[in-house]
This record gives structure tokens, C-alpha cells and sequence, in this order.
């Protein structure tokens, strides 16, 4: 009995799927005005705009390409698979999947960590936890002498609620691995648009404060001369170089962009319009690039205007590297704390307060937990599809989903070696966001130099040159900035790549083979009357080595056949042997009298060798294959047998056989002479 069909994936409409990816593109506007200051100090406003910069003029252009070239869910890395055949585009493409790990796995505990902090910081927290705090001394006492000072200097109260809603978290992932529903769904719209609605109320009050006290802003403005320095030069000079300065710290708030590529990740849920085609839906391609759009729109609105209030409005001492509000400013402003101007925010903006704090501590909460469900979907429907065509995951292993499940352990171990720091994650984090926009452009570029012809190719590669160099610069800078993080997400690179080429090496001898194309009508008609016959005597034979006629001479007396019997001759040209499942073009010959089988489109000689004496066997009579003797060392023979597709061809056949047909009495024989 066949199994039933998989169910279709659900679609919903793009403003549904818009939240979704908001999940967590949105949510790092918690930390990104903390992250502008600690930088740049009072010129935070310009890091701001150099981010809104290069969403609207890079980030958007790239995907917007992006999508209308691989809408499939696969994203840039799907395009540049398609852009870089060969193990050269492998090695490349390993090397990105490495960074979505990074970024996954730092999505989720950068967000937890930080919505720790907010929990933290909230004073009905504070009161509900006065019970525990005071206790603390008597359960330290009570601990053996050796454990009590590193136990409670390692296991600190942020920590250990960041454990806390980290496990509490997996049970929804685990939920939305399973499916993704409507009640989810809905439950995603819900936290997003209560998110955008608080944030909209404490900007938009701010903002309306300080257009009722200019004097805020003029001492801003004053205040900006030693920060930019002494620029003696002309206006537009000076705003020149403070550009450049906001630029400087645009590596570490790449983040900001962190939704770009889960975007194209999740624009198989957009619903399609009456008529779209299964390869280019155009329907749904207009309303994922309508979903980027609004989303980096929504997003620039949200950055300009946070970063520029909270500059202004948090007193200096109580941000930056050490500030008490580090990574929760906006927190800070709904809640009513004491401004810049001495006053505190609930004499001046009635909004403000403990209550209407408490209601955005938990929106923000909601919003940086659920962060990592986005990016859930990203890991399980991106990663383990690309390694298991690759080959370069046990099949058992795709069928568990064991790589999701391993890397929510990941995140656990995570949290706790950076103790739930989100200024330690945050190197880490920006690496693998400009690492995905550097390939995302890249493959925009490739492809379309591979499309277009002529002179108008250089004018419409332009663009996407310079988004790539301007991607791979900040990736460079962030090297500088933050080199151990950049070592971290490094290390989630080999760990992909080691696990990959493990994978690949113990599934060589696996036939991974899923049929035959025929060239025309006639070869398979001849396909099916070769396999009818009686008895095959089938012998590889490499053109480039010496002619048919030669070859079945010394086949014939090496291996001692009568003239009578026919021979049929195998000629396989190999095509991308980084591949790992083949479906190879046939075409069946006549050469001076003697029939031959030409096979294309291979990843491996040995494979499809033994596919076609399988093939033979499932008619008729188990054929015999006869070789010729190859002096390749056995290392050199494994090496280019599982990197390029040949090596000592008759072994590998013979052990390709062996474990597909266990029954000796059913296997085609190899014969080597």
C-alpha cells in the first residue's frame, strides 16, 4: 500500500505572514536604540539612519530580485545553488548554512536573554520576587562551602530566567514543528500588532514631548560637536563624515535586518493568486515583495524614531556598555522614568507609567520569545532539505528532524556559556546576518550575469556589485569590532561543515539513484527489449581510452567470450559530481556493429554502473559486468570515488551491489581481468 499523500502546506494571506516573520524582525527594535548608543553616544540618530539606508537602498533591491528568482522557500542560498554548480559552490553554500545556524540559534537566545532583562526590570517582578531575593543568602548557606560561591556567582538571577523562558519556549516550538496552524498564527498577529501598537504610543508620545521642548533638541544638536569632533569644513562636509561615522556602526545593528532572508524563507505561506504557475508564482511573488516592502518601511519608521527619543529623553549614564537600562530603553521611557530635563515621564507624558510599563515589558516579552519561531521555520524547512539533497545527512537523521532537535539543545548550552549576556551574543548574531546579505546579493549578481547578455548586463549587475562589496565590507568591519563573536558563529561553520562531509563519506555506497530520461523514444523501447534478453554480458568502457573495437578484442580474450555472445558496452560521462541523487540521460547506440549504452548527466561512474546491472536484473537474469584491471592506489581511488564520481570504478560497483542486493544468488556479477 502506498502512503498517503503529505497534506498541502497551509498558505495564509501576506499580512498574516508579514507578523510571522515580524516575530522576529521586528522584535529587535527591544535592543537595537541601546545598541545605537552604546556606539555612537549622542550621534545614535545617524547609526539609525545609515541602517534605514542600507534596508531601503540595499536590502530591499537584493530580495526583491531574490524572491522573483526562487520563491520556493529556499531563498538567496537557493539561488546561488543554482548560480555556483560543482563543489566550489558546495563548499560556499555549507559555509552560509553554517551562518543560518548562527543566526537561528542567536535569534533565540539573544531574544530570550534580552526578554529575561525586561523581566527583570519590571517592578511587579521585583515584588513578586522579593520572597526569593531574600532567601537567597539562607539557600547559599545551606549549600556545601565549594558550591555555594560558584554557584550563585555563575547562576545569576538573569540567567536563570533566561533558562526559564528558554525551556518554556521549546514546548511552542515543538508545537510549531508539528504545523503551522491558524490558532498559531493568530497568536502571531496578536503579539505583533500589540508590539507595534505599544512602541507606536511610547515613540509617538516621546516625539510629541519633544516638539513641545525644542530646548531638548537644540542641546542635542550642541552636544554633537564633540562627538563628531572638529570637522572645519562646510555643511554638507560634516554631514558627509557623520554618515560615515553611522556607517562605522552599522556592522553591530545589522541585526536590524535579521528578517530579510527568513522573509524569502517563509514566502511559501503566502497565498497565490487563480492561475499562478508552480515555477514562477507570480501572484505570490508580488505580495511577498509587497510584505518586504511594508515590513522595511514599518521597520525604518520604527528605528528613526526610537533611537532618536531615546537619545534625547534617557539621561547619559543610565546607557551605554554599563548603563542600568542596557538593551531596554524604550522600556525605560514607558514606564516613566526620570528624563534628560530632570522631569520624570509620568509628570509629562501621562501615558507613562508602571502600568501601562508593565503592559509593554510584556509585549516585548511575547515578542522577543516567540522571536525564534520565525527562525524555526527557516531551520527545519532550509537547512536539513539542502544537506539531505547533498547528501550530507544520514537519512534516519532527516527523517527525525534530528538537526532541529540538536540545535534547541544548542541553544540551552548557548545561554548558559555567555550566562544570558546579549551584549556577548551580539558579534555572533551581526556575523551571520551580513553573512546571509552578502550571499543574497551575491547570488543576485551571479544570476543575473548569467541571464542577461550583451552591454546592458554590466549596468544591471551594478547595483547588486556594489550591495555585495558594501556586505562584505561591514563583514570585515564586524571582524574587527567583534572578532570573538565572529570566532563563534566560525564555529557553528565547522560543526556544519564537519557533520556534512561525515554525512557524505558514510552515505558513498548508498545507490542514490531515481530512474532513467531517455534521450528519444527509441532508446527506451531498446532499453526495455535489452532488459528482456536472456543473458547480458555488459562491459564499461572509457572512449578516451581506446576504440570499441580494441576493447571488446581484449575483453574477449582476457575474459574468455565466445563471439557468439553479444556484448553490450556502458559509456558514462560524469555531469555535477557534487550531487548526490542522479537521474542520468540514456541514449542507446549502434557504433560499427556494436551496441552501446550512453549515460549523462552522472555524479558518479560507479553508481550508475551498478544501477543499470540492478536494472537488468529486475527482468531477466542477473548480468555479468567484466572490467579491466586499474592501477589506482586505494586512497586516490575512495578520494575521487566520493568527490568527483570515479575512482576504482569495478570495487565500487561491486560494493554498490553487495549492499543494495544481499542475496548473492540475485546480484549481477563483477568480473575483473
Amino acid at each position: 500500500m502506498s502512503n498517503p499523500a503529505p497534506a498541502p502546506r497551509p498558505v495564509f494571506p501576506w499580512a498574516v505572514v508579514l507578523c510571522l516573520v515580524g516575530l522576529d524582525y521586528f522584535s529587535s527594535l527591544a535592543y537595537l536604540p541601546s545598541i545605537a548608543i552604546s556606539y555612537m553616544g549622542k550621534l545614535a540618530p545617524l547609526a539609525a539612519v545609515a541602517v534605514v539606508l542600507v534596508t531601503l537602498g540595499a536590502a530591499v533591491p537584493v530580495y526583491w530580485y531574490v524572491v522573483g528568482r526562487s520563491s520556493d522557500g529556499r531563498g538567496g542560498i537557493g539561488l546561488l545553488e543554482r548560480c555556483t554548480p560543482g563543489w566550489r559552490g558546495k563548499f560556499l553554500l555549507l559555509v552560509l548554512l553554517g551562518f543560518v545556524a548562527t543566526d537561528f540559534v542567536m535569534t533565540r537566545t539573544l531574544s530570550v536573554s534580552d526578554a529575561a532583562t525586561h523581566v527583570a526590570a519590571n517592578p511587579v517582578y521585583a515584588d513578586l520576587a522579593k520572597g526569593l531575593s531574600s532567601n537567597r543568602e539562607a539557600i547559599r548557606d545551606s549549600m556545601p562551602e565549594i558550591l555555594a560561591g560558584r554557584f550563585f556567582d555563575f547562576w545569576t538571577e538573569q540567567l536563570l530566567l533566561t533558562v526559564f523562558l528558554s525551556i518554556a519556549g521549546f514546548g511552542v516550538y515543538f508545537f510549531l514543528l508539528r504545523s503551522l496552524s491558524r490558532g498559531f498564527m493568530g497568536f502571531a498577529v496578536a503579539v505583533v500588532l500589540l508590539y507595534l501598537l505599544v512602541n507606536v504610543l511610547v515613540i509617538g508620545s516621546s516625539l510629541w514631548y519633544l516638539r513641545a521642548n525644542p530646548q531638548l533638541v537644540l542641546d542635542w544638536e550642541h552636544a554633537l560637536r564633540p562627538e563628531i569632533g572638529n570637522i572645519r569644513t562646510d555643511a554638507g562636509g560634516a554631514v558627509r563624515a557623520a554618515l560615515l561615522l553611522g556607517l562605522l556602526a552599522f556592522p553591530a545593528m545589522a541585526i536590524g535586518l535579521s528578517g530579510f532572508e527568513l522573509t524569502l524563507t517563509a514566502a511559501p505561506l503566502v497565498a497565490t493568486s487563480p492561475g499562478d504557475s508552480l515555477s514562477h508564482p507570480r501572484g505570490r511573488i508580488f505580495r511577498t515583495r509587497l510584505m518586504i516592502l511594508t515590513a522595511a518601511i514599518v521597520m525604518s519608521i520604527l528605528i528613526l524614531g526610537s533611537t532618536f527619543v531615546v537619545t534625547l529623553l534617557v539621561p547619559d549614564g543610565v546607557l551605554g556598555t554599563t548603563g542600568e537600562i542596557q538593551h531596554r530603553s524604550l522600556s525605560y521611557l514607558a514606564h516613566g522614568e526620570r528624563l534628560s530635563d530632570g522631569k520624570t515621564g509620568e509628570e509629562v507624558i501621562s501615558l507613562f507609567g508602571t502600568t501601562f510599563g508593565t503592559i509593554y515589558d510584556l509585549s516585548t516579552v511575547f515578542i522577543l520569545c516567540l522571536a525564534g519561531a520565525s527562525a524555526t521555520v527557516s531551520l527545519k524547512d532550509m537547512v536539513p532539505e539542502f544537506l539531505s539533497r547533498f547528501g550530507m545527512q544520514l537519512t534516519w537523521a532527516h527523517r527525525l528532524d534530528v538537526i532541529t532537535h540538536l540545535f534547541n539543545g544548542v541553544v540551552l548550552l548557548v545561554t548558559i556559556a555567555f550566562q544570558a549576556s546579549v551584549s556577548a551574543q551580539l558579534g555572533a548574531y551581526a556575523a551571520a546576518v551580513l553573512a546571509l546579505l552578502f550571499g543574497a546579493s551575491l547570488a543576485a549578481m551571479l544570476d543575473i550575469g548569467q541571464r542577461w547578455r550583451g552591454a546592458g548586463r554590466r549596468v544591471a549587475q551594478l547595483p547588486f556589485v556594489l550591495t555585495t562589496v558594501l556586505f562584505a565590507v561591514m563583514g570585515v568591519l564586524i571582524v574587527i569590532q567583534q572578532g570573538s563573536g565572529v570566532l563563534i558563529a566560525l564555529g557553528f561553520v565547522a560543526v556544519v561543515m564537519g557533520t556534512a562531509i561525515t554525512s557524505r563519506w558514510a552515505r558513498s555506497t548508498e545507490l542514490r539513484f531515481v530512474g532513467f530520461e531517455f534521450a528519444e523514444e527509441a532508446s527506451a523501447n531498446r532499453w526495455a527489449a535489452m532488459r528482456a534478453l536472456d543473458f547480458q554480458v555488459l562491459v564499461p568502457h572509457d572512449p578516451s581510452s581506446e576504440r570499441l573495437k580494441a576493447k571488446e578484442g581484449h575483453i574477449r580474450e582476457s575474459h574468455r567470450i565466445a563471439a557468439e555472445i553479444p556484448i553490450i558496452f556502458i559509456e558514462v560521462s560524469l555531469g555535477d559530481t557534487s550531487d548526490f541523487y542522479q537521474k542520468p540521460l540514456m541514449r542507446i547506440d549502434m557504433d560499427e556493429g556494436r551496441e552501446v549504452i550512453r549515460v549523462s548527466r552522472c555524479t558518479s561512474i560507479a553508481h550508475v554502473i551498478a544501477a543499470i546491472a540492478l536494472e537488468f536484473r529486475e527482468v531477466g537474469q542477473p548480468p555479468e559486468l567484466h572490467f579491466g584491471w586499474s592501477d589506482a592506489s586505494p586512497m586516490a581511488a575512495n578520494v575521487g570515488f566520493l568527490l568527483f564520481g570515479q575512482g576504482n570504478i569495478p570495487w565500487m560497483v561491486h560494493a554498490l551491489l553487495k549492499k543494495a542486493e544481499p542475496k548473492a544468488e540475485r546480484r549481477p556479477r563483477v568480473l575483473i581481468g
